[in-house]
């Protein structure tokens, strides 16, 4: 019976084993996105650095992920997808730890600063891990016809976290202060541990296993075609507060909001699509409608053409990870998913990466409105670099 013909007790069934398993990544997230709107006013203003200095406090995280994604695959696939997951959420607990100490010790500038990167190096450690993790072990639990909801269910977690963590975040040094961020990090990884100690995982699958380089390079064409999409996300989260400001609009923030409730009302209403269509069709479909949406942030000529284009932009980039994953992960033995997994994912933190810097440039020398119109010709890279790819599978 194909995924698309499951019936409906079936099919719930399968949903809520892979939440129960993406709920760590929930954890994970939560932790990542309590932070993420307060520290850099925390390095900034109590600790008396720059602005620069305080973006490297953020960034130094996402460098962490994207240089031990090869070890998370690794970890995942030998000593098993819980055991990589645990490992993560100790890494929490101690990031949380180091965090509450920074924070103890603001009086001292440097060492409190020095003693928050180690914090966020290892909270960037542990994000790899899990993100690698929870995937690799739902596709071990439910089956790898079921990859595309496992990855998109793990995409909505993850969202969804960073979109509640921000906010209360903001609340709680509010209330209470900084040290309750540090503290929130390790309550809530160590209660994430006493919760997984229980749950059965899934044996480790025997067999060859590929060097990463080797899985990177089979898994590099997809990748490359989730890179150019991924970009204009990269392009409306960094600068869409500055486009605004430019046009002399107000309500950047709204534009986020609808981009991220299109991109989980996408991903929770069409995730069987690409169980029913296929990966490469999904993809192609998808990556057209972000098209549309770019062209339309680049064009608009008021706050509302504005909003529709961010959400067309985030209904079509929802699916574009999880359809390209699937036809991607085909590419390496079971015995090497974790690597699969990781290498694809380190496409996406590229796009996010190079971003900033690209489109930085384009602002500077042709203005705002120029990223988008930049990011909508990537995207339509990506379509194309797509296209030639469902030809070759299907010749």
């Amino acid at each position: 019976m194909s995924a698309q013909q499951l019936p409906p007790q079936r099919s719930m069934a399968i949903t809520v084993q892979i939440v129960s398993i993406v709920f760590y990544t929930f954890i994970a997230f939560l932790c990542i996105g309590l932070p993420i709107a307060v520290l850099p006013g925390y390095v900034h203003e109590q600790l008396g650095f720059s602005a620069i200095i305080a973006g490297l406090v953020i960034g130094s995280q996402y460098l962490a992920t994207l240089l031990s994604r090869p070890m998370a695959g690794r970890m995942s696939d030998t000593i098993g997808t819980k055991r990589a997951i645990v490992y993560g959420l100790l890494g929490i607990v101690l990031s949380g730890a180091l965090t509450l100490l920074s924070t103890l010790l603001q009086s001292y500038p440097l060492p409190s600063l020095l003693i928050l990167i180690l914090g966020r190096l290892l909270l960037g450690i542990a994000q790899g891990l899990i993100g690698v993790g929870t995937i690799s072990w739902c596709m071990g639990q439910v089956g790898v016809e079921h990859t595309a909801r496992s990855i998109g269910w793990n995409g909505i977690a993850s969202y969804g976290a960073i979109a509640i963590g921000a906010p209360l975040g903001v609340v709680m040094v509010a209330e209470y202060g900084f040290a309750s961020l540090g503290i929130s990090l390790s309550v809530l990884a160590a209660g994430a541990l006493l919760l997984i100690r229980n749950k059965p995982s899934v044996p480790v699958i025997r067999g060859e296993r590929l060097p990463f380089w080797a899985v990177f390079a089979r898994i590099a064409p997809f990748g490359a075609s989730l890179t150019l999409a991924s970009i204009g996300y990269g392009t409306l989260t960094t600068f869409i507060t500055l486009y605004y400001l430019n046009r002399g609009w107000s309500g950047a923030a709204y534009c986020l909001t609808v981009f991220g409730v299109c991109f989980i009302v996408s991903r929770l209403m069409f995730i069987s699509a690409i169980s029913r269509f296929g990966g490469f069709t999904s993809a192609i479909v998808c990556i057209a409608v972000e098209t549309v949406g770019l062209v339309m942030l680049w064009l608009a000529p008021s706050t509302a053409f504005a909003l529709i284009g961010a959400g067309l932009a985030g209904f079509g980039l929802s699916l574009v990870y999880p359809a390209l994953g699937v036809e991607a992960i085909k590419q390496v033995p079971s015995s090497s998913r974790g690597a699969g997994l990781s290498a694809y994912a380190v496409f996406f933190d590229l796009a996010l990466a190079v971003a900033g810097p690209l489109m930085g440039a384009v602002a500077l020398n042709l203005g705002y409105s120029w990223i988008f119109f930049s990011a909508a010709l990537l995207s339509v890279t990506g379509l194309g670099l797509t296209l030639m790819l469902k030809r070759r599978a299907v010749g």
